[in-house]
Order: structure tokens, then sequence, then C-alpha cells
């Protein structure tokens, strides 16, 4: 006898993949939702997913100089009524310590709120000014109270991971330094740096133009230049953000829009291919 040939019926077929689609995406779910969960593949959803609404937010580049440190951001306005004195993107921690963010704002402002906190009770108990690195770590342990187990007895844990991502920069024993502090908490220290949703263009631009000997005008107008190729608005004093720490006078200073409107005027045309 022959054998006969059983043919699937287009019903099981359909079926069977609906079977396959709603165990991925299940298995997905189950680790979208906990934020300590490894996927098989050793991914953190929960976190990458603060790293990309980081990588959302306005651009932000931070330069330092052996003079001292610079942060330029942009403002965004999502309308025509709102107030750009109302979009603050560079905050002061100490006077010798300030950063610039992308992201969430209210994220970054719990984090500044702890830094500043951290650089009071340090300089109550020792006498002397936080160092940048341990203000930076600060900053990263709070980012990673997301994975802490929920106590009673102590505050409530995180529930989520902190969408934004911060440049802390001024003056310590070490002179100019800049750090990166990200969603994941983890810490890297640069010479120069951008963030947010033009973070590939600025960093490209400051692989070329950067020089850790330059000038601080010239770093001035370096970090404005390069703000004002990767914006998408036409850049004027009040939607771009300036501050400084120089090592001459270690306190932490903002552009006003005048300084902002004559560094603007001494940039450099833009070249059109």
């Amino acid at each position: 006898m022959k054998n006969k040939t059983q043919i699937k019926h287009p019903h099981d077929v359909v079926l069977k993949v609906i079977f396959i689609l709603i165990k991925m995406f299940a298995t997905r779910s189950e680790y979208d939702r906990g934020v300590n969960t490894f996927s098989p593949e050793g991914r953190l959803f929960q976190v990458e997913y603060a790293l990309g609404a980081m990588k959302l937010g306005s651009t932000a580049i931070a330069v330092s100089t052996k003079d001292g440190v610079i942060f330029a951001s942009e403002r965004r306005a999502t309308s025509p009524l709102l107030e750009f004195v109302s979009l603050e993107k560079i905050m002061e921690i100490d006077n010798h310590i300030a950063c610039a963010m992308s992201g969430l704002i209210a994220d970054a402002k719990t984090l500044v709120d702890h830094a500043r906190s951290e650089c009071v009770n340090h300089t109550f108990v020792y006498n002397e000014k936080m160092g940048i690195r341990s203000c930076v770590e600060a900053i990263a342990d709070l980012a990673l109270e997301f994975s802490d187990v929920f106590d009673t007895k102590k505050k409530k844990s995180m529930s989520r991971p902190f969408g934004v991502a911060l440049l802390v920069g001024g003056i310590d024993s070490e002179g100019p330094v800049i750090w990166c502090v990200d969603p994941s908490g983890t810490i890297i220290k640069y010479k120069a740096a951008a963030i947010g949703s033009a973070q590939e263009g600025a960093e490209s631009m400051l692989l070329q133009k950067y020089d850790e000997n330059m000038e601080f005008k010239d770093a001035e107008v370096l970090v404005l230049d390069i703000l004002r190729q990767v914006m998408e608005e036409k850049m004027t004093p009040k939607n771009v953000e300036m501050a400084r720490i120089k090592v001459d006078d270690v306190r932490y200073c903002e552009y006003d829009e005048a300084m902002l409107e004559t560094l603007i005027f001494s940039l450099p045309e833009l070249q059109v291919d």
C-alpha cells in the first residue's frame, strides 16, 4: 500500500502561526514588565527604553579646556505661547559644579536636587567642596535605585529608570572635568561630549574641531557653532542656553541674552553645499 501524504488544513497552519506570535509577544511582555529581569538575550528592556527617551531630548554639549568648562543646550518651544526662560536645561549643582541635561526634565530635577543635597552634606561634614566624581557617583547611585527591592522599612524604591542623561562638569582638584551619567547608571569621563537627539552629529564635529589646548573664547564659539549646525530652528539668544565655570573664577555663571547675541554674531557663516 502506498503511504498517503497527510495534507495540513490551512486553519491548522494559521493557528500555529498565531500561537507562535502570541508566545513571542507574551515572552517580550514578561521581560518588559520587570525592570530587574534580563531577557534571554541579556537585555534590560526598561533601561533601553530610558536610553531611548534620553536620545529624543534636546541636544546639549559640554566642553572642557585648560581654563574652564562650557555648557550649551538648545531650548525647544512646542508653542509660541511658551516662555523660553522656563525651559531650563543647564543647572547649577554647587558653585563649582553644573550640569546640562537631555531627556525628561522632571527626572533631571530629581537627580539635580539629590546632587545638591550631597554637595551640601559633604561641605558640612568635611569642610571642603565635594569632588565632581563623588558627586557623579552619588547621582548614579540614585539612578540605580530602580533595581532595589522594595522594603517597607525604607523609602520606596524607584519604579522605573530615570529617562534622562546628564553632562556634569566643573572645577575640582583635578582641574576642569566633565562626566556623563546615563539612565543605566553608567558614568564616563570626557574632555568634550554631547547628548540628545543630535548626539552623533555633534560628537562627529567635536572630533574634528575640538582641541583640549584651545583658548576659552575659541571653545565658546566652537560649542555654539556646533549647536547651531545641529539645531532644527534658526539660533537666537532665546532658544539657546549657555553657562560656564572658569578656573580663575570658580563660580557658576550663566550667559545672558546680550552675551549670547554677541557670540552668535561672531559665529562663522554656515557653508552651503
